[in-house]
């Protein structure tokens, strides 16, 4: 059904939290092994080489989720929807950007004072469960995620689609309007370019150099 949307980043634009320690926290916490315990410590160089630009950061974070989903193989279904609820607790949601939270649904009540089938879409690389707990704290009726591979009500390990980031966000975002109005779209990495050109109104939130560059470029708005 075509509908206007306004949809929004999560990671990096309505929070400052990294998701991948939440994550990590809950999975030592909660269902730990000796691979949970290594997994850090082996990949903690290639963070840092990734925040100085050094190996790209999107393809370094989308290897990052598939091997962090490894560790969740035979976790239950429903435990998976705890993992994001926890994580939003505890880690995401204490750490919004209130600036960025308030901008985005104050996007979504003008609009919907014109147009009541205004929805709000939360777009994510991070994991589908965490992305509908984020999303019922902002107000969003539709998360947009990367999703686990379930089979018989157990996770197996792998994702079940390709990590939802840069054009794959952007296509995600495009197909969930169905031909509607792209009204607005928050984004704070180059990653997001993709997503906000799709939008009549776009906003870079505490944008990295690269996004930065574009928004001032394309005349886009910016938020922090």
């Amino acid at each position: 059904m075509t509908r206007p949307i306004v949809v929004s980043d999560m990671d990096g634009t309505l929070t400052t939290a990294e998701t991948w320690r939440g994550v990590h926290q809950w999975i030592r916490a909660n269902y730990s092994s000796a691979a949970a315990s290594r997994f850090i410590a082996v990949r903690l160089p290639l963070v840092f080489l990734a925040r100085s630009g050094i190996i790209n950061k999107e393809r370094f974070r989308a290897r990052w989720l598939e091997d962090q989903t490894k560790l969740l193989r035979g976790l239950p279904a429903e435990q998976l929807a705890v993992m994001g609820e926890w994580v939003v607790e505890h880690l995401l949601w204490p750490a919004r950007r209130v600036e960025a939270v308030t901008a985005v649904q104050a996007t979504l009540a003008t609009a919907q004072a014109t147009d009541p089938t205004t929805e709000l879409v939360l777009a994510t690389g991070g994991y589908q469960p965490i992305a509908a707990a984020f999303a019922k704290r902002l107000g969003a009726t539709i998360a947009l995620g990367t999703p686990f591979e379930v089979i018989d009500g157990v996770a197996t390990g792998k994702l079940a689609a390709p990590t939802q980031s840069g054009e794959e966000k952007a296509r995600a975002a495009q197909a969930c309007a169905a031909g509607g109005r792209i009204l607005a779209a928050f984004g704070d990495t180059a990653a997001d370019i993709p997503l906000l050109k799709l939008a009549e109104r776009a906003v870079a939130v505490a944008p990295d150099s690269a996004l930065a560059l574009e928004a001032a470029r394309a005349g886009w708005e910016r938020l922090g």
